[in-house]
């Protein structure tokens, strides 16, 4: 009876156990967003994902809610992201606008309400939308070298807050990282100083911020998020031929059909650049070198 008594208690401090270790890995309130100890992160696009693994290094778990070849526009998550979501800590907004964001946020934060939200457009000037017809600002703002330095700056202030103890570790990642974001820039900067031709082609006007700081300017194929019109279509060529543009630049979340159309006029060609990359820096050097060769 003794026994069997015992064997009952023993069973009944096992159940404890067990939920009070369930609870402390499951609550939102009570854990880092993983498992295994490391900071849950959140990012909108992948761009980001490369700012927060560079500062972040072995102490951060990042998901990023628009993978590649999606279009943050339209793009609505999968139930296992949602799950990311109510096991992350922080959620780092690129902040701008970004359509995604402007539809799904309230939904994310109500799934996970101790998740931190964190702006990592803080401090970035931004620009209007080009559409007279669109409201708000051009969310694009990390296509930009120097406004991805402020990003990481404010994703490092962030994560230093969560995980004080390891400032020393995150301050010599953001150091080592803006070295190399200040040598893109300078890279950028030579590369296009001597272009003939200031004026690009785009599909999509990802390119504003970029343009603004390296002296070119984006003529968009597509008008308020739409495909241009017949009419629209022989004037971008008209002005493709007098502007001397001989190349058409698509991003990969979209449909080349007009870019062809205007290049097959104007015997150009259609170039694929990736505002949207998770591998930031070498893509950025490709956007370059092909920027620089219209």
């Amino acid at each position: 009876m003794e026994r069997k008594k015992i064997i009952i208690i023993s069973g009944f401090i096992l159940i404890l156990i067990i939920l009070t270790v369930t609870y402390l890995y499951t609550s939102p309130g009570n854990n880092t967003g993983s498992r295994d100890g490391k900071i849950g992160v959140v990012v909108t696009v992948g761009p980001q994902e490369e700012f927060v693994k560079r500062v972040g290094g072995d102490l951060v778990n990042v998901t990023v809610m628009v993978p590649p070849g999606a279009d943050p526009h339209t793009y609505e998550p999968l139930p296992n992201q949602m799950k990311q979501i109510q096991e992350a800590q922080i959620y780092f907004q690129v902040g701008s606008g970004v359509e995604f964001e402007l539809s799904w946020m309230g939904k994310l934060t109500s799934m996970n309400p101790q998740l931190k939200l964190v702006n990592s457009s803080t401090g970035i000037q931004l620009i209007p939308n080009t559409a007279e017809s669109e409201e708000g600002s051009d969310p694009h703002v990390w296509v930009s070298p120097r406004n991805a330095k402020v990003m990481v700056e404010n994703i490092y202030q962030s994560l230093v807050r969560a995980d004080p103890e390891n400032k020393d570790y995150f301050t010599k990642n953001r150091d080592d990282y803006f070295k190399e974001l200040d040598e893109l820039d300078k890279n950028i900067t030579q590369r296009l100083s001597g272009k003939n031709n200031t004026k690009i082609m785009v599909y999509h006007p990802a390119w504003a911020y970029f343009c603004k700081d390296y002296n070119l300017h984006q003529i968009s194929i597509q008008q308020d998020g739409k495909e241009p019109t017949p009419q629209a279509l022989a004037s971008l060529v008209d002005t493709a031929r007098r502007e001397n543009i001989k190349v058409i630049f698509v991003s990969p979340e979209f449909s080349t059909s007009n870019a062809k159309v205007i290049a097959n006029e104007i015997d150009g060609k259609v170039v694929v650049v990736d505002p949207l990359s998770n591998d930031y820096l070498k893509n950025m050097q490709k956007v370059v070198e092909a920027f620089a060769v219209t």
